[in-house]
């Protein structure tokens, strides 16, 4: 879903702020959904790995639908806003 500023309206927070906590006394800082200590690394990574949304929901039960998408959303902006090295190979 794109979405673009229009001009004269401010920019809503992203999708992801309200679930996605960086506490440097958390974690060591690592990007967590908000509350707990699950590492969006986590989320991704399982997800990366071939679990399912639904596995994920059973292991962590405070884990929501919502968290999981934010954890995606929020990694994609990170992979928008930084530098990307092309792989040797």
């Amino acid at each position: 879903m794109a979405r673009q500023a229009r001009e004269g309206q401010a920019m809503a927070a992203p999708d992801w702020a309200g679930r996605i906590s960086v506490d440097p006394k958390r974690m060591g800082g690592e990007p967590c959904i908000r509350g707990t200590r699950i590492p969006v690394a986590l989320i991704v990574g399982s997800l990366a790995d071939g679990d399912t949304a639904e596995a994920l929901l059973a292991a962590y039960p405070q884990l929501r639908a919502e968290d999981i998408r934010a954890a995606l959303r929020y990694a994609a902006e990170c992979l928008r806003s930084s530098c990307v090295f092309p792989l040797a190979g």
